[in-house]
């Protein structure tokens, strides 16, 4: 029987599979809005922001910082990762505890559980430790969890902040906290980012990093099919992950050593038929997309394209003042609630 963990890998020149959907730190790259996500994300650990928050669609990368996030940050942080935390009063703190490793005794009411998270911090902070919670997928909270963890964030030691929170979400979690209830929450986010999806160009050097990456030597995804990819995928990385993937088993199965735009139909054809695919939006754009106006300029080398387009990523260095950000962004999160007051 074939080995299918390697099912394309070798016919390729592969060393391994470049379109995992799992979030994989080793193969993030560095668009311009994932670098400004990420210094925010580190410029809110440095500057002791109360909250941090990164919103982004559905498989735009931000779990994917997360983890960049957890292998960089320091040795004297205690970091708690709580992603999808449902709930209200009581059982967030059940949740908070557990993520910093600390044992929940049955039958115990909520004073008896905010104090022993209070011990907690205190001791951390005497030992010379940060600490911070991260909550992933942060749209599913309550306005009253996110209320909760606002009353957290108000546990300090003279001038010093004893906890930070980062929340990362989707869209819905930036319309949750423009709710006039969580005002005072809102006024608390000192460090804000919202990524968007990628444009035709950054969907192209982003394909290519990532075969280049898993050790692509030759052309495997031509130029006319990156450009339908990113149509169809409307530059979210896990919807163009999900195309090459599919792309790359297709062009496998019939011998072919490159995908091109034909390819490329065939797998929207079909996932549009399947009905495990919202492509009829892209299939009806699929010819414009795969003409030479919309196609990004093709490169010889996979190596040269992505030394060439691929940004580095942030300096370890950190700022001292907030980034700048481009118009189109949203890097402060003042815009939000100054409207309310």
């Amino acid at each position: 029987m074939r080995d299918l963990t390697r099912l394309y890998d070798d016919f390729f020149g592969l060393r391994e599979r470049p379109f995992s959907l799992l979030p994989d730190p080793d193969f993030l790259f560095w668009s311009g809005p994932h670098q400004k996500a990420y210094t925010m994300l580190e410029y809110g650990m440095a500057t002791h922001a109360p909250i941090t928050m990164i919103t982004g669609e559905i498989g735009s990368g931000k779990t994917t910082l997360v983890r960049k996030l957890l292998n960089d940050i320091p040795a004297d942080f205690s970091i708690g990762l709580i992603s999808n935390a449902q709930g209200d009063r009581g059982e967030l703190l059940h949740w908070v505890l557990m993520s910093l490793g600390q044992p929940v005794e049955p039958g115990l009411g909520y004073v008896a559980l905010f104090r022993q998270f209070q011990d907690f911090l205190i001791d951390e902070y005497a030992a010379g430790r940060r600490t911070a919670l991260i909550f992933d997928e942060a749209q599913n909270l309550s306005p009253l969890a996110l209320e909760e963890l606002r009353m957290f964030s108000n546990i300090n030691a003279d001038k010093d902040q004893l906890l930070q929170l980062i929340l990362v979400g989707q869209p819905e979690l930036r319309e949750l906290v423009r709710q006039p209830v969580l005002q005072q929450f809102a006024q608390r986010i000192a460090s804000d980012f919202h990524l968007r999806a990628f444009t035709a160009e950054e969907t192209d050097a982003y394909i290519i990093h990532r075969l280049t990456h898993a050790g692509a030597q030759r052309e495997v995804i031509d130029v006319t099919a990156r450009a339908m990819i990113h149509v169809a995928g409307r530059g979210i990385p896990r919807l163009i992950n999900q195309l090459c993937d599919y792309a790359l088993v297709y062009a496998y199965s019939e011998e072919r050593p490159v995908v091109d735009s034909s390819l490329v139909r065939e797998v929207l054809e079909d996932r549009r038929h399947s009905g495990m695919f919202r492509v009829d939006e892209a299939m009806a754009m699929s010819d414009s997309a795969s003409g030479p106006l919309n196609a990004p300029a093709p490169a010889a080398d996979p190596a040269l394209a992505t030394g060439a387009q691929t940004p580095a990523p942030p300096s370890s260095s950190l700022p001292h003042d907030a980034p700048e950000g481009d118009g189109d962004e949203q890097n402060v999160f003042y815009g939000v609630w100054d409207r309310q007051v």
